[in-house]
């Protein structure tokens, strides 16, 4: 059985309606990511600082689970575990101011951009999210510059299976028989999922989206509050 080819005026229908929605997808797309860019300025520090010393808080909180262990070996009844292995003590970095600096620059940047809560309206975008923070967090802190720099640069360089609102490319359109109401579908699909992106929401439902800004400011500064006493009580 044979299906009827559509015609070069069905196409150019067909064609025209993916260059609307593709119009509409980058509109949507761009209103997001200079809202976001704008967030990442004003909270850069906030987010870092609370990143910081939840990293702090998560160290005291293991220190004292050693103490609790080295405590509970005092007890006539305790066995060491076979195979155990002891912690090795941190590493004083050897790396310039500017160097650690730069370090510092790239974590950030690189951090800010692939966060697990960026993706939360894609399920596999998020374990992949995660997987790369928890690697970029491992290299910030136990190996060399070059070997971030290498890796800050496999990020944007697309090379992680996610999108990255920064570093999107354009949708490709097939413009080609039964390919066309894929490539429609698709784009609505990618319109319903951007409209609903929480920044978006912020921008179209908040009678002052600027008010967003004064409301993660205050979530931050309380955290950092939050944390500064728990840190503060652990030491």
């Amino acid at each position: 059985m044979s299906f009827p080819n559509p015609s070069k005026a069905d196409q150019n229908k067909l064609e025209e309606q993916i260059h609307l929605l593709q119009g509409d997808l980058e509109k949507i797309q761009s209103q997001i990511h200079a809202f976001e860019s704008l967030l990442r300025t004003e909270l850069s520090d906030l987010i870092v600082e609370s990143q910081e010393l939840f990293s702090l808080y998560k160290q005291i909180k293991k220190a004292k689970k050693a103490k609790r262990l080295e405590q509970k070996k005092r007890g006539k009844n305790y066995k060491e575990p076979k195979g155990l292995l002891r912690s090795p003590g941190k590493k004083k970095s050897l790396l310039k101011p500017e160097q650690r600096k730069e370090k510092k620059r790239l974590y950030r940047e690189a951090m800010l951009h692939v966060h697990p809560d960026k993706f939360q309206m894609n399920e596999k975008d998020t374990e992949v999210a995660t997987e790369i923070t928890s690697r970029l967090i491992e290299i910030y802190q136990t190996e060399s510059l070059e070997r971030l720099q290498a890796y800050h640069a496999h990020i944007f360089n697309g090379n992680t299976n996610i999108i990255l609102t920064d570093t999107a490319s354009k949708v490709k359109i097939v413009a080609k028989d039964n390919h066309l109401q894929q490539d429609i579908k698709r784009l609505e699909k990618e319109i319903e999922i951007a409209k609903n992106d929480h920044l978006y929401k912020v921008l179209t439902e908040y009678e002052s989206p600027m008010t967003y800004v004064d409301e993660l400011k205050e979530y931050y500064e309380l955290r950092i509050v939050q944390l500064k006493k728990r840190t503060r009580k652990g030491l």
